[in-house]
């Protein structure tokens, strides 16, 4: 099949292992011809950046398509009305069996539906990350932005779209309540991850470990990603720094903001069972995450998370909406530093073996992205 991910409402960063990537590479996998149509927006060297436009070949095997913005106001706008040239006609060029539109917030929205209701054999999806966490947040952005412009773009596709797949419960609330979207049109689709077998888990166990200095014996803590103070890092540290057990480790991967770097830095430097590993690629973090006995995610919300749990990792996770499917005897949800403390101090190795056994059950119902990237094809 030809496939079509539209990914103007999102940057599209190559080589990452954000849910457009991994549903890219899963298509290319399976044999079908992929192109990406996205933003001249990206990250580079950590970066929030914009590139030229393109055409390329990438790092997941499809072609990519940058597109940039049309020019009649000034960028700083045009990135946040997200409008761009020659949608419409690329499509055309393209011809294609699906188009999965990433993002639900963007002026192309209408471009990409008015193709999909001109070419009815299209198969025609929308999906939404968005949610009160990471949107609508400011004066502006929730009351100019997405209820007098992104709100009324999906009001004229609507009929057109036939159903909208949200990565969370937090996201169905929002798009339900904000944008007055039907609940017959929404579905959920989480973030998932590569749901490895005994073999491949086994492998990367033990020789993440062996590489880290880690034994049988010992428990392995990770925590990953952008730290940001809503990461809650610092208050993951303080309650390790807490425990009296000599048999744990806890490693870091990632980069730290400045708003916290030193008192990070602080936490850290007098205990010789934290290690900082600084930015680890997505492959890398897979390795890190088979190894771990505990994945710890206190803050806010990360795709991490679930490549935890295809990873096996049992989890503790900040008790809110959309997490709450993802528990069930795997871990713990938590609402405060003493709940963070109280299961840390909790941990004992055969007890973890157990929730490691849950969270690959959970992972292969509901994560696998090679289940999530067949349903947008049918």
């Amino acid at each position: 099949m030809k496939v079509v991910h539209v990914c103007l409402s999102c940057f599209y960063i190559d080589g990452f292992s954000y849910q457009e990537n991994e549903i890219v590479r899963q298509h290319i996998n399976e044999g079908h011809d992929v192109t990406v149509l996205a933003s001249t927006e990206t990250y580079k060297d950590n970066q929030l950046t914009y590139v030229e436009p393109s055409t390329y070949t990438g790092a997941e095997g499809s072609k990519v398509i940058r597109l940039g913005y049309r020019k009649f106001l000034p960028h700083n706008i045009m990135k946040k009305l997200r409008i761009h040239h020659s949608v419409y006609q690329t499509l055309e060029s393209e011809a294609p069996d699906v188009v999965m539109f990433h993002g639900l917030c963007g002026w192309e929205l209408l471009n990409v539906s008015k193709y999909c209701s001109n070419n009815p054999s299209t198969i025609f999806y929308v999906d939404s990350h968005e949610d009160f966490n990471n949107s609508a947040r400011g004066f502006i952005s929730k009351y100019v932005l997405h209820k007098l412009y992104y709100k009324q773009i999906v009001k004229a596709c609507l009929s057109k779209i036939p159903k909208i797949l949200c990565i969370s419960l937090d996201t169905i609330e929002f798009v339900a309540n904000f944008y007055a979207v039907p609940r017959n049109k929404l579905e959920f689709f989480p973030l998932g991850g590569e749901v490895f077998d005994d073999l491949e888990y086994n492998t990367r166990r033990n020789s993440c470990r062996k590489r880290l200095g880690i034994g049988d014996d010992t428990i392995l803590l990770l925590q990953s990603g952008k730290f940001s103070k809503r990461k809650k890092l610092v208050e993951s540290l303080k309650a390790f720094n807490q425990l009296d057990s000599t048999n744990i480790r806890f490693v870091l991967a990632g980069i730290v903001d400045d708003e916290i770097d030193l008192e990070v830095n602080r936490l850290i430097k007098d205990n010789n069972n934290i290690e900082f590993l600084g930015w680890k690629d997505a492959n890398e973090v897979r390795d890190l995450l088979c190894a771990a006995d505990l994945y710890l995610q206190p803050g806010t919300q990360s795709a991490t998370m679930q490549m935890s749990l295809c990873a096996r990792c049992p989890v503790v996770l900040d008790d809110v909406l959309s997490h709450q499917p993802f528990i069930d005897g795997n871990g713990w949800l938590i609402n405060n530093e003493n709940d963070l403390f109280d299961a840390i101090e909790s941990l004992d190795i055969e007890t973890l073996k157990i929730m490691s056994k849950k969270s690959y059950e959970i992972a292969k119902k509901q994560l696998d992205y090679k289940e999530l990237s067949a349903r947008v094809l049918r």
